[in-house]
């Protein structure tokens, strides 16, 4: 619909983040248009400074905030779904009419159903959640790459 991606996670599910945002703006497979997608973990000095004035937990939300318009898609990345950044950035999306997609494991936690749409890997791991989640970046990113050739 002509949004952005803002798309976030911790840890590993951070670096997955990463991994998506640097698909769609750069390229998956082949060469199509730069797709707008930012990595909402990327920024140390915007987590840091957020983190100091607002608490870890404000991470993602405060950078919706700030930086969403209509018609951008918020993909959360978390293999247990409980971290508190987690769920109140599924809150301020939700708060300001986005739609989210909430790749989840380990019974998805604390965000199983704040998103439009739940992606849950099955399991108690939460490594084989991330794999999964790889699995389905990678997916997405050649449909979206079939939609923009």
């Amino acid at each position: 619909a002509g949004g952005r991606l803002l798309i976030c996670g911790n840890g590993g599910s951070a670096a997955e983040a990463s991994h998506f945002a640097t698909e769609l703006v750069g390229r998956y497979l082949g060469d199509r248009k730069s797709l707008p997608s930012v990595a909402l973990s990327s920024d140390g000095s915007l987590l840091s400074c957020i983190g100091n004035d607002f608490g870890f937990d404000q991470v993602f939300a405060r950078q919706i905030a700030g930086l969403a318009r209509p018609g951008d898609l918020v993909v959360t990345l978390t293999s247990s779904g409980n971290s508190a950044n987690i769920v109140a950035a599924l809150q301020e999306s939700k708060r300001l009419g986005l739609d989210t997609v909430s790749f989840l494991g380990r019974g998805g936690g604390k965000a199983r159903g704040l998103a439009t749409c739940d992606l849950l890997v099955p399991g108690a791991r939460g490594a084989a959640a991330q794999e999964c989640h790889l699995f389905l970046i990678h997916y997405f990113c050649e449909l979206i790459e079939n939609t923009f050739k």
